[in-house]
Parts: structure tokens; sequence; C-alpha cells
């Protein structure tokens, strides 16, 4: 047997490797764009206003991955699987069209609340009316993973970076704010489009054959992960706007496109591992049936994942003088401070995510909104605190102790797990 195919978890990553290096490579350049043309205030801005379309991305997707792959794991008829896709696209589709309404409707305020002006309110217009095609592309990409087709995901991923990098950059370029305004909000028409044509003649199609053949049923199985998706789909992206808001009315924008800068350079290389144990790790904890099975990949998980992580984490620390010098601009002179707190913050959550999977695919609910509203609490509370005693660093202080502490309370709850003998 081969070293790749008794190590899967090392394939996928390997396999994905290459696809998060140019992602890697051009989320570097494109932040060098953003710190340029936008500089740090700029930043900061679309930092507000990721946070905004992820809260309205994950409450039109609430439970839709785990809860999908789940139920076409447990199921493996093709009748059943058809029927499976059917009533969960139908379902997700309208809450993403009273998701768009909202949106909408209410659009001149989003953009008060986001840009400190109305102008930008048509924007928002145009993000309600694509957000049905972000709800359909990510039931397609979901079907591939549950069908476990790590090349073609890894592919599709590869291809839609390219695209997306490519008009991110000319149109920030061309007309500044507007422009990244403009690509943020109409990315995924853009990823939609790579999918439908990646997909083209692709056995996924099949599915779409029975959409009127719908189950309600099916949702008593997942309406346990639509209660988890909820509460993170609200409290992260709202704790990270009321951070951002308060190191904006405590210090200045330019302080709060700093802290957002440290969070995308975070983000780079944590998508390396997150997609990566997304593809793997959610089909495979799904066909596990016991405590020791799930501590022996608890195991291999930290033996093998966890250094490897370190490793990326020093090159990261060894390289903060390069990166503040050739990937961002002058404004973004706090970085440098900011970075190791949000390295070992960043530590904590990967071994925390050992634990928060299995949380997730068996929907333990309970323990799933302890860790999240602690861990959320705690941010914004230790920002608050902090941020009076060490300025912008206390921000990232704070997401480091969260982290611990999240970590110590993933550990106590699968005290019996890992008490449980090998054998």
């Amino acid at each position: 047997m081969s070293f790749f195919n008794r190590h899967i978890l090392l394939k996928v990553l390997s396999l994905n490797a290459i696809a998060v290096f140019v992602q890697f490579i051009l989320g570097l350049i494109s932040v060098n764009v953003v710190s340029v043309y936008l500089g740090s205030s700029g930043m900061a801005l679309m930092g507000n206003l990721r946070n905004f379309i992820n809260i309205f991305k994950s409450i039109s997707t609430i439970g839709l991955k785990e809860g999908f792959i789940k139920l076409f794991i447990e199921n493996s008829e093709q009748v059943q699987r058809e029927k499976i896709f059917s009533s969960v696209l139908s379902f997700f589709g309208l809450i993403t069209l009273f998701c768009s309404i909202i949106v909408i409707a209410f659009a001149s305020k989003w953009s008060k609340a986001i840009f400190q002006t109305e102008l930008y309110s048509h924007y928002l217009v145009l993000f309600g009316l694509l957000l049905p095609f972000f709800t359909f592309q990510t039931f397609l990409v979901t079907l591939l993973n549950a069908q476990q087709f790590f090349k073609k995901l890894i592919a599709l991923q590869l291809i839609s970076s390219l695209v997306i990098f490519a008009l991110t950059t000319f149109f920030t370029i061309q007309n500044q704010l507007d422009g990244a305004i403009f690509t943020l909000v109409i990315s995924d028409l853009i990823l939609l489009i790579c999918t439908l044509f990646f997909f083209h003649k692709k056995e996924a199609y099949r599915y779409f054959n029975t959409l009127k053949n719908i189950d309600f049923s099916y949702f008593k199985s997942i309406k346990k992960f639509l209660i988890m998706a909820l509460v993170s789909a609200i409290l992260v992206p709202l704790t990270s706007l009321l951070i951002r808001s308060l190191i904006i009315a405590d210090i200045s924008l330019d302080a709060a496109g700093n802290w957002e800068a440290v969070n995308r350079i975070s983000g780079f290389y944590l998508m390396f591992f997150s997609a990566g144990l997304s593809m793997y790790y959610l089909p495979k904890l799904s066909t596990l049936n016991s405590p020791l099975e799930f501590k022996k990949e608890l195991g291999y998980y930290f033996k093998t994942l966890v250094p490897l992580f370190v490793l990326v984490l020093v090159l990261v620390f060894l390289a903060k003088n390069w990166i503040l010098d050739y990937v961002l601009a002058s404004k973004f002179h706090m970085v440098k401070s900011l970075l190791i707190w949000q390295l070992l913050g960043d530590l904590f959550k990967i071994m925390t995510l050992a634990f928060g999977y299995q949380i997730l695919v068996k929907t333990m609910v309970k323990e799933y909104l302890i860790v999240e509203i602690t861990f959320n609490f705690l941010f914004y509370v230790g920002s608050v605190f902090l941020l009076k005693y060490f300025s912008l660093e206390g921000t990232v202080m704070a997401y480091f102790y969260s982290s611990v502490i999240t970590f110590l309370i993933v550990l106590y709850f699968f005290r019996k797990v890992l008490s449980t003998p090998n054998s």
C-alpha cells in the first residue's frame, strides 16, 4: 500500500497544496494591491463588507454542508440521494429568497452601517440579487464533497481563484474602492460560472432530474445542524464587526485596517488546512461509530497535521519582515507586533478544530453552542478590556486567550474519549 493510500488526509492536503499555494501567492498580491490602492482605511471598510456578506451567506446555507453530507452518506441508494438533493435545495432556496429580500429592502441602511454613507447601497442591492447563485454553487460543491471527489474540488478551487484574482486586481486598480466592492459582490456569480463549466456533462447533473421529488421529512435529520450553523452565521461576523467598530472608535480607521490585514494573512494559511480538513474530515467522521475510532483519528490528526501547521506558523513568523516590506504598504506598520499573538491563537484554533468537526458531525448541539458562544463572548469582552491597556495589540491578545480557553473546554468535553483504552 502506497504512503498516500495509508495517509488519506495527507493525500488530500498534498493534492490541495498546489491550489492553496497559488491562492496564498495570489492572496498576498491582492493584499498588496488593496493596501496600495485602498489604504488601511479602505481595507477596514472592505472587512466590514465581508462580515456583512458572510452573515447573509451563512444564513442562506445554515447547516447545508454538514447536514447534506451526513444525509448523503447515510443514504446510499441513488433514488434516496436524488430526493435528498431536491428536498434540501428547495428548502435552502426559500431561505435564500428571504435573505435576498431583506438585503435589498434595507440596502440604504446597510450601506450607512457598513460605509458610513448610503452611496454604496446599489452594490448591496446587486449582492441581494446574486445571493441565490451563491447557494446554488454551494450545493454543487457540497455534492462533490459528499462523494469525496477531491481532485475535482481542488481543480475547481484553483481555476476559480485565478479568475477572481484577475478580476479583483483589475477592478481595484481601475476603480479603487468601488472596484473592490464590485468584485467582492459579484464573486459568487463568477464562482457559479466556473462550477457549471466544470460540471458540464458530469455525473452530478442527474440529481436535477427529480427537483419535483421533495420530502420534507429529511429536515428532521438536519434541524440540529441548522441551529448550530445559525449561531455561527450570526456570532462570528458580528463579533468581527463589533471589534472593528471598537478599534475605529478607540484608536482609528487605519488601526482597524491593520487588524484586518493580520486577519487576512491568517486566513491565507488557515485556508490550506481548513479546506483540506473540510474535504476529508466531514465525510470521514460521518463514518465513525465508536469513541475508539475517533480517538485513533484524533491521534493521527495531532501526530500528522498539527506539527505540519506549526512548521507553517514558524515560516510565516520568520517571513514577517518580508510581508511587511513587500506585501503591505507603510501604513500597515502595526502588523509586525500583532502577528505573533495571531499565530499562537491560530495554533490553538487548529487543535480545537480536531474536536470541532466531531461536535458538528455528531450534532452535539449543547457543546457546540457553549464553545461558539464562549469563544466569541471572550474575544469581544477581552478586546474591550485589553484594548484599554495594550492598544491594538490587545485585540489579538484577546484572540489568543479566547482560543486557549476554547481548546481547554473541548478537552473537557472529550475527556472520556481521551481516556478510552486503545484496545
